[in-house]
Order: C-alpha cells, then structure tokens, then sequence
C-alpha cells in the first residue's frame, strides 16, 4: 500500500513481527457505508447512481491508517471479485461499499465467516445472479441459476483441478477435477430462495442493501442436494443447507492451498515456491491451536516467511511482481501523506487505461478479476519460461503511457482537490543526489540500480534551482522518473 519515512521507522523500531500485531490490533476507522451517509448519498436522487462508490473507496485506501487491514480487504476483493458495474438493485454505491466493508470486516478474521458473510451479501446475490434464485419447476422445466454454485467452487474456495498442500496439481493419475457438472446443479439447489431483506422499509432507501440476504421458504428447494460426495437430506431448510454447504466447501483440502497461493501472489510474489505454498496452507489448515483458516495466521505467515523476507531470494528471476496501477497510487499517496482539502476524495474511476490506471477498486468486468492468477504473457521472456505475471494481462502500450501520464498530474497537481504533502522532500530538492536517495528509499524500497539513478541525477540537475516554482520542479519530476522506472513497476 505504501509507507511514510516515519512508517518505515515505526517498522524498524517494532521489528516485522511486531508492526503486523500493532497493525493487527489497530481498531477499523469509519465504514464506507457510514461515509455514504454522513455525506448525503443516501438521498433518494442517488438510488439509480455510483456517486459516492469511488470517494469512499479511495478515502479509505489512500488514507486510512490501518495499511495492512485495507491492504488486505484489496487482495481479498481480488479473490472473492464483484463488480460495481454489474450490480442491479439499485444504490450501487451502498452496495459494493457493504460489500467492501464486510472484506474489511473479514480481513483478520476466519475464511469460513467470510464465505458466508459474502454469501448473504446483496452484492454478490446481484453480481452472481442468485438473489431471487427459485426452486426447480417440474412443470416448466426451469432449474436453478447455476451461476454462484459454479463460481463458489471454480474461484473462491476449491478451484478446477485436486491440489496437493503445495498447490501443485495431485500427481496420480494426471490432473483431476474437483468438480462436475453434477455438483454444480446439486450445490445450485442450495442457492434458491435468497432475496434482500427489506425489514420494514422498502427500497426508498439503502438500508436493505446493507443486510444480509434473507431466506424465503417457499422459493427455496427442499429436496435432497447432492455434490462433492456430499448430501444435504431432504428436509433441511435454506439456511441449515447453506451451513452445511458453506462448511463441506470449507474444509474441502483444496481450500487452503488454492487460496493461500493467491494471497501470496498479491502480497509478495507472482511465483512462489510450492514449498512456500505448503507452509503457508499448512498454517490455513492449522494456526497452530487448531483452527483453520485464521486470515491473520495466515497473513502473518505470508509475510513473515523467509521466502518473502530473505533479500537474496528477491534477487531471484522467478521472485517479484509486478505492481498492480492502482497500488502504484496509493504507494505515491500514502508515502506523502496525501490529503483531500473538502473532504470529498474525489479522485473518481481510474478504470480507464488510456487516460488513469487502468484498474479501479471494486470495477472489475468480470468475476475473473483484473488478471487471472495463472495469466502467462505470451511471446515474452516470462511465457518463455513458463513463469505467471498475472498484472500483465491488463499491460500494453495504452495502460502504460496513460499510467505514466496520469501520475504525472497526480505528483504535480494532485487529482482533483486530493493532494500530497511534500514538506520532507522540499529540504533535499537542491540536492540531486540526496532527492533521489529518498525517493528510492520511501517510494522504491531502495530498488532503482545505481546507473539509472545517476541518469535520473542528471535530469534533476538539468533544472534550475532558483525559485520555489523550480524547486518543485525537481521534486515531480524525480518522483515521476522512479515512478516509471521498470524496478519500482516490478516489485522486488
């Protein structure tokens, strides 16, 4: 997400360990919901809008002092993927700000509860298209959606093939489904009779898209429900079936090593080891207590892990990521402590890749995510090697000249009245050598090699020094150069 000098101070003076329990224990800030409110979204004039969505997303990413909570909550919704722009019930700002909320909410807590906080949320009941859901009908012929049975186990919990603890494809007998269209259709039968909770209100207003889904017993299927080897007797209503269909896709052996890979592969590094895998699905299996699917467990244990940790292996050809555009901006804004003089945030979509990032929080166009988690460029040395970057699936030449000249304004003139505090840097700015230094340091974690830092001395030479409007001057535009350079971009 980025950090401040004094943040990076506050890391070495509390070790690795003890900054993740200080940030564990940090209480949440203000809801997205709750920013919505106080600032008047939740007049009748927005039901049919998005006004709102990005302020409050973005209030929280850039600014909220619980760093790993949002950073974190950003992975997750890469996992668990809605779209704002394929919800249907109106208040969409209301309802993918809910939806981002209960990932914050979930961020350190249980894998299990967050499935089925997920799974009750309008949010996804709109995206995946089960909220109204109905039970079979004999005389029509009409089955159930089979949209979120399908996506739940494809993407969220057990994914396409059996793995082992290391996330490798089980080896005997070639690779082997987790599922088929069998269990589909029977985990399908558990997703009817989920409708938004109106409570007694209506939808006038946007309370109803911040309660968990309610069960409807007579749209809801009753009969037996079978799939992964499992039946739910016929009988059990809607919501004891959810339980024991959340439960058997929870402790499914897949779970841990599917989703811990993915974590790893937003937070540290596009290839990890399956060594690291295992260790880490070891530790979703069990925190060491006994409990499966601890998140904080599990983040820790991602992030503590020599492999993340270890400065020799993050010299390795196979280590590293690419950094996803928007985390780009918020490691400008948190680094200087950007701030919205009115209060609005309006920093709007970046989803445009021609003219912002590319890449917006909570704007996926589909379920799949920005980038598929096993995306291999082709035609390029990684392809060649065989080696997944998923950030490159939304790379090219339009996403990076408009990365590149979106933070060109964004480091000069802020974005819309959200601005940076550059009262560290100014003392330096007649000092080349000394700006870069520092930028390398706090904004590229000391990354950019010695010969393209002297080439980026010597443009910040090229400018004049004397006047205040120069000095800043120099200041943006050494800022820009590490901001573009290919070893802040590649994340080490």
């Amino acid at each position: 997400m980025g950090a401040s000098r004094n943040e990076i101070l506050n890391v070495q003076n509390l070790g690795y360990a003890g900054w993740l329990d200080a940030q564990f224990a940090m209480p949440r800030t203000q809801s997205r919901w709750e920013w919505l409110i106080s600032n008047g979204f939740n007049n009748i004039s927005n039901r049919n809008t998005e006004n709102g969505f990005d302020a409050a997303s973005w209030c929280k990413l850039l600014s909220s002092p619980d760093t790993l909570r949002q950073r974190i909550a950003l992975a997750l919704s890469e996992i668990l993927v809605v779209g704002i722009d394929g919800l249907s019930g109106g208040w969409r700002s209301f309802t993918a700000a809910h939806y981002q909320d209960i990932l914050e909410a979930n961020a350190f807590g249980n894998y299990r509860n967050l499935l089925e906080d997920v799974t009750l949320s309008p949010a996804m009941g709109e995206w995946l298209t089960y909220r109204g859901n109905l039970k079979a009908n004999t005389t029509t012929g009409a089955l159930p959606d089979e949209n979120y049975a399908r996506e739940i186990m494809q993407l969220f919990t057990i994914g396409l093939v059996q793995l082992d603890i290391n996330g490798t494809p089980v080896p005997v007998g070639g690779v082997q489904p987790t599922y088929e269209q069998t269990d589909v259709m029977g985990l399908a039968r558990v997703w009817t009779g989920w409708d938004w909770d109106f409570g007694t209100g209506n939808s006038t207003t946007p309370d109803f898209q911040g309660r968990p889904m309610r069960q409807i017993p007579s749209r809801c299927e009753t009969g037996a429900k079978s799939f992964l080897k499992t039946t739910i007797p016929a009988g059990t209503d809607g919501r004891a079936s959810m339980a024991m269909a959340l439960d058997t896709l929870f402790n499914h052996p897949n779970v841990g090593p599917f989703i811990s890979k993915q974590l790893i592969q937003r937070l540290v590094s596009s290839n990890p080891s399956a060594a690291y895998v295992g260790r880490v699905a070891t530790v979703f299996n069990n925190d060491g207590t006994g409990k499966r699917g601890n998140l904080r467990a599990v983040v820790k244990a991602i992030l503590l892990d020599f492999e993340a940790r270890n400065p020799v292996g993050s010299n390795g050809p196979a280590f590293g990521k690419l950094r996803e555009p928007m985390l780009r901006f918020a490691n400008w804004a948190r680094a200087f402590a950007v701030t919205s003089v009115t209060g609005a945030w309006n920093v709007g979509s970046t989803a445009d890749p021609g003219t912002r990032l590319g890449q917006s929080p909570l704007r996926s166009p589909t379920v799949f995510n920005f980038f598929r988690p096993g995306y291999v460029p082709p035609n390029t040395a990684l392809g060649t090697a065989g080696m997944a970057s998923p950030e490159f699936q939304i790379t090219n030449a339009a996403s990076v000249v408009g990365y590149v000249n979106f933070m060109q304004r964004a480091i000069s003139s802020g974005v819309g009245e959200v601005t940076a505090n550059y009262s560290s840097l100014i003392p330096l700015a007649s000092d080349a050598s000394a700006l870069l230094s520092e930028i390398n340091v706090v904004v590229a974690a000391g990354q950019i090699s010695a010969s393209n830092l002297a080439m980026m001395i010597a443009a910040v030479n090229s400018i004049p020094t004397n006047n205040a409007a120069a000095m800043n001057n120099r200041i943006h535009a050494a800022l820009l150069m590490v901001m573009a350079s290919p070893e802040y971009i590649t994340q080490k």
